[in-house]
């Protein structure tokens, strides 16, 4: 008995030695890269934060996938400023923690689709593939690859967020809870834009201040403004009589903040859309709506900011020399002046992705050799990828948008708002770079993809119901 108490002690022994000689080993490497990492990092937190970052990444991965893209979806609404900050350029290639929870989101998309395979949207996915096989090939073609290959991997994490919405949604009831997802990632840039707001506050009114929270852009806040607004809404329409009217008057505070948040960002398109949605709600729910909209456009023109925006669309409409064009007269003398130099064979596949900016500085006479963006998601597509590749991101829409008039028929209220977010994006697609601003597709995506799957459910218990009568 003695014997084998000391055979044991003498196991763990050893065992204790090695444990401690592999974290000796560990931290001695680690000592030794830490000063090339700092180096490299140019001793900057959010680029240091990378490798942290990395690390507590893996251990979520590994704990549980569905959970990391819970915290992912929270959280990504105040990640832009942070991520472009944690960039490092190693041999060439940009590296941050924005990329790698991409890499993560389109990872666990398959995993989850791989899990259960019964999840996967099939009638979805010859859509999305075919859209992603022709952009695929247009940034093989493209002048500038790097960035089209990075503009690629934003495309297949749309749709990867779009397919993982599957994944949580396997009751009607489920929807409920991707939108509660969605609008719980709203707290943090709402409180965000308190101090962006008091750090400017002098700014106010200026011409040159926009509220962008704690997104790349003003447009990008906005149109997150937008999709919130619309399903905050939507849970305050929904809830019962029962409900408690101290949660009410919440939502109902909530929204007229966001709303001001929303004039504050000072983007005319989003200001548009939210102004369309409302009036389609007013014309298919309530009427007495069309005068909160009318009283809410005459309070907006007392915003500080608001009236110069607008009074910006009256002036400056033509193209004459040294004279200064508005915002879309400018938009519109790009896409003239992008089709001009277009050559007819180059419509069907176009010039290869993210070109449009590149070769902008050839045939737009205003760039100034600087790059300058379509603002026009139909016409940079024409450009880059041709009527194909336009018909086929158009079919995608037009594929889901059939099956979510069929959520009108179970749940209207939220066919209605995912409905009109799409038909809004659209429309938004008009003026906007909108396939560029990532973190606001991802809940767009999702938002879209968890009304599919409720789709999907409906006709799934519907046609069980037939096949048991």
């Amino acid at each position: 008995m003695y014997t084998k108490q000391n055979n044991l002690y003498e196991k763990l022994s050893s065992l204790s030695f090695l444990y401690i000689a592999g974290v000796a080993v560990i931290a001695l490497i680690l000592g030794t890269l830490l000063p090339i990492y700092m180096g490299l990092a140019n001793y900057k937190l959010a680029k240091i934060a990378l490798v942290p970052a990395l690390l507590v990444l893996g251990i979520l991965f590994l704990y549980s996938r569905k959970m990391m893209l819970v915290i992912i979806i929270l959280t990504r609404s105040c990640g832009d400023l942070f991520f472009a900050d944690s960039r490092l350029d190693l041999g060439g290639v940009g590296l941050g923690i924005g990329g790698l929870i991409n890499a993560f989101v389109i990872l666990i998309s398959l995993i989850l689709v791989l899990e259960d395979t019964k999840t996967f949207p099939r009638r979805y996915a010859f859509t999305w593939a075919v859209f992603l096989a022709i952009t695929f090939y247009g940034s093989i073609v493209t002048p500038v690859r790097s960035d089209a290959v990075r503009s690629w991997l934003a495309l297949v994490s749309y749709f990867a967020i779009f397919i993982s919405a599957f994944s949580f949604v396997k009751t009607a009831e489920d929807f409920k809870f991707c939108v509660k997802l969605v609008l719980w990632s709203s707290v943090l840039p709402v409180l965000y834009s308190f101090i962006d707001i008091a750090l400017n506050i002098s700014h106010l009114g200026a011409e040159g201040f926009r509220l962008k929270s704690t997104f790349g852009h003003a447009n990008i806040f906005a149109f997150y403004l937008l999709l919130t607004i619309s399903f905050i809404f939507y849970q305050l329409k929904n809830m019962t009589s029962k409900e408690n009217l101290a949660t009410k008057l919440f939502f109902v505070g909530y929204i007229f903040l966001l709303l001001g948040l929303l004039t504050l960002t000072k983007t005319r398109s989003a200001w548009l859309a939210c102004a369309v949605t409302f009036m389609l709600y007013a014309l298919c729910f309530e009427r007495r709506y069309f005068l909160y909209i009318f009283m809410g456009m005459i309070a907006a023109l007392f915003v500080p900011g608001v009236g110069d925006r607008l009074a910006d669309l009256s002036q400056g409409n033509e193209v004459v020399t040294y004279a200064k064009l508005n915002s879309y007269a400018w938009r519109v003398y790009v896409w003239q002046s992008a089709f001009s130099w277009t050559k007819p064979q180059d419509y069907f596949i176009g010039h290869g992705m993210q070109s449009f900016r590149e070769y902008a500085k050839i045939f737009f006479p205003m760039s100034g050799g600087n790059f300058v963006g379509a603002h026009n998601v139909y016409v940079q597509y024409l450009f880059e990828i041709g009527i194909a590749g336009t018909v086929a991101y158009l079919a995608i829409y037009y594929r889901i948008l059939v099956d979510l008039f069929e959520m009108l028929k179970f749940n209207r209220l939220g066919g209605f708002f995912v409905i009109t977010t799409i038909v809004s994006y659209l429309l938004c697609s008009f003026s906007d770079n909108m396939l560029d601003y990532l973190s606001f597709n991802w809940y767009l995506w999702f938002i879209i993809g968890a009304g599919c799957a409720s789709v999907g459910i409906y006709k799934k218990s519907k046609f069980e119901l037939t096949k048991e009568s």
